[in-house]
């Protein structure tokens, strides 16, 4: 299979858009489209093939709605929403509108445990039974062939090095997902046990997969992983503060992100963007109920939050750690989390690999990933433009950010959908549906 993205389509329109811009005073506390996206370095023709093509998918019925925010240093380019937020009731997007942003929850839980790294709490190379100690005797999986018979058997072998909380951090940790993202013994396993049940908490998650051997050997193959749920429950020990308080308390909260959380807040409900009904079957598809605060607190996707918000996130990391008043992370941590920290010679499960295509973080793609998403190590190479030291990350759920440096630029893309066996948003697996154009169909 070839896949590809809606975000391979978005981040080519607005890349060719952008030009050089001069520096640009702090971002306001309510986001206003700049009036002359020009004085930004943007063309306007070119941000309105961007309208005219989300626009046109609302219209013929491929999407309900979005919400797209182009941002060049602390000035939003480009601030619209399409559509709408639930399209059954006819009512409209709005650009405060809330999304659930599923795996766009790593970055923010990864700069949770690099805060407690810098005040010296939680060491990055370190075991992660350290702070989970029902992880140090955990074997491995290892398929062997009999020779007899030439089948397939799982052995059980020790740990050649233990499982660290850079491995979390970059999914090197040995772990999985449940199917259908992860397949295999181990992943089937996951599944039985039911590991990312909203209903336990993180600690309950932890013993489960802790009952489950890894994978692979710590630190030897790239997996797209519950190694961030798993992050999720250091922080909780580390800190002796639940996730969601932790990341209110020391990360939301200071950066004014006041519509991101890990549920919606009552007064907030009418704001939250729904799929539309698939027509096939006449329902919406199934999301988690957002409206409700879960017991599982889940570090790799659990969390909602708004394009605007979401961009105070992104301004934290393009400025240093320091946008406004609020210094959250040094320099130096924000560059070690911006750069790849993936081995050379770092194997990959190939049904990941091929999912993942052009925003796979692969040599072949000119990328790699850090401590907490992908990160662009070569211009060329990747068929998507984009400047080296570029970062990003996705959303099963239809949600995208991408930042680069270079240009001082974020994009923040939000469309509430699911899967499609026709196109994909994210790479993740077989995802969200969306326009054929913004993507190849599967082979």
């Amino acid at each position: 299979m070839n896949f590809s993205t809606a975000t391979a389509f978005f981040k080519a329109v607005v890349l060719a858009s952008a030009v050089a811009a001069g520096s640009i005073p702090a971002l306001a506390e309510q986001l206003k489209q700049e009036s002359n996206p020009g004085e930004l370095g943007f063309a306007a023709d070119r941000l309105e093939r961007v309208t005219q093509a989300f626009q046109g998918y609302v219209d013929n019925g491929q999407l309900p709605g979005a919400v797209v925010l182009i941002a060049r240093k602390d000035k939003p380019a480009y601030f619209r929403a399409f559509g709408f937020r639930d399209r059954e009731q006819k009512t409209p997007m709005t650009t405060d509108s809330i999304f659930r942003i599923a795996s766009m929850t790593k970055p923010i839980v990864s700069v949770a445990a690099m805060m407690l790294a810098e005040e010296g709490k939680l060491d990055v190379g370190g075991p992660v039974s350290n702070y989970l100690p029902e992880f140090k005797e955990l074997q491995v999986s290892v398929d062997q062939v009999d020779p007899a018979t030439g089948r397939k058997e799982a052995v059980m072998r020790h740990q050649a090095r233990p499982m660290t909380v850079q491995d979390l951090l970059r999914h090197t940790a040995g772990l999985v997902y449940p199917p259908p993202i992860g397949n295999g013994p181990v992943a089937d396993a996951y599944r039985d046990a039911n590991v990312l049940d909203r209903n336990t908490t993180l600690a309950e998650m932890v013993t489960k997969i802790s009952k489950v051997p890894f994978a692979h050997q710590p630190g030897e193959v790239w997996e797209y992983s519950v190694a961030v749920d798993v992050l999720g429950r250091v922080v909780e020990v580390v800190s002796g503060m639940d996730l969601d308080r932790f990341i209110e308390e020391r990360i939301t909260k200071p950066l004014g992100m006041t519509s991101t959380g890990f549920y919606v807040r009552e007064a907030d409900r009418d704001r939250l963007a729904q799929p539309q009904e698939d027509p096939a079957t006449g329902k919406r598809p199934a999301m988690f109920d957002a409206t409700q605060k879960p017991k599982l607190l889940s570090g790799g996707g659990g969390m909602v939050s708004t394009a605007s918000d979401y961009l105070r996130f992104c301004q934290m990391l393009l400025q240093s750690g320091e946008p406004a008043k609020a210094r959250l992370l040094s320099q130096p941590v924000i560059g070690l989390m911006t750069s790849n920290a993936l081995k050379p010679g770092i194997e990959y499960v190939p049904p990941v690999t091929q999912r993942f295509a052009d925003i796979g973080p692969t040599p072949a793609m000119g990328q790699g990933f850090g401590l907490g998403f992908a990160v662009r190590t070569e211009a060329g190479q990747n068929p998507l433009p984009g400047s080296a030291g570029s970062f990003y990350w996705t959303g099963i759920y239809g949600t995208t950010f991408f930042v680069d440096p270079k240009q001082q630029l974020a994009i923040i893309m939000m469309i509430p959908v699911t899967r499609s066996r026709e196109c994909v948003l994210s790479a993740r697996c077989s995802l969200p549906g969306l326009p054929s154009a913004f993507c190849r169909r599967l082979n």
